[in-house]
């Protein structure tokens, strides 16, 4: 474990849904700019996993659980001390889109209801709570906050259910009032809308969407990554309220 005057002075980013996919990627971009990334998940810190202080700065949290979120807040607040008390990113990045017996896109008919508020729990609530309950951390460093919303909250997808689609849209609409309402604070909000990206946990059909993108092939998670980090960055510093498209062109 590195000393305190190791990390002195390094930025620090709170990552939700660092396990595969989008969040991985996005560890390692962050990583490599010699950030200090505190990863959030249901699952504790795999010790195969070779990121340095990876133990240490693993928060174990459910977010469907509320007060599991209230604790996994004081715990990030802790470790933020460690470092100086500040936050210069929060990445919303997990999120669940459950499916019926069999597979079955769930409909807004057929959705149970349990299943909506455990969706907007995960993929809506938890973005809004973890920002308010750090917001003295991010204001302290000015950081930013990225919401990975999704090309579903725009249009019917053949995959996602209805309520995956309506809680990235209600997402969406989120990050514009949070870029209201914590932009006098110094805290940029916006939000990424990825569209179809190659992962280990592609829909079976997916490929078969590439004839309706521009850019004829999937998106790679390094790709969404590195338009996270820019949003992070320096270089983003007049960005606020924004949702960029992660898809290419799928949307046009």
């Amino acid at each position: 474990m590195e000393s305190p005057e190791q990390t002195a002075g390094r930025k620090t980013l709170v990552l939700t849904g660092a396990s595969r996919g989008i969040g991985h990627a996005a560890v390692r971009r962050f990583s490599a700019q010699g950030w200090r990334v505190l990863t959030l998940s249901r699952q504790p810190f795999d010790e195969a996993c070779p990121w340095p202080e990876g133990a240490a700065s693993h928060v174990q949290v459910d977010l469907a659980d509320a007060d599991s979120l209230g604790m996994a807040v004081a715990e990030i607040r802790s470790k933020l001390e460690e470092e100086g008390g500040q936050l210069h990113a929060l990445v919303n990045n997990a999120g669940i889109s459950p499916k019926l017996e069999g597979g079955v896109r769930p409909n807004s008919i057929d959705t149970p209801m349990h299943i909506w508020r455990q969706v907007f729990q995960v993929n809506f609530f938890a973005p809004i709570l973890l920002a308010r309950g750090l917001l003295a951390e991010l204001k302290s460093a000015q950081g930013a906050i990225v919401n990975v919303t999704s090309i579903a909250g725009g249009r019917v997808h053949p995959f996602a259910g209805s309520a995956y689609a309506t809680s990235k849209a209600a997402l969406a609409s989120l990050t514009r009032e949070m870029a209201a309402d914590f932009g006098p604070h110094g805290i940029r909000v916006n939000a990424i809308a990825p569209g179809e990206i190659d992962t280990a946990i592609l829909s079976p059909g997916t490929e078969d969407m590439i004839v309706d993108i521009p850019l004829g092939r999937l998106g790679a998670t390094n790709e969404v990554a590195d338009t996270i980090f820019y949003l992070c960055s320096e270089a983003a510093s007049y960005v606020n309220g924004a949702e960029v498209h992660v898809n290419g062109g799928q949307h046009v």
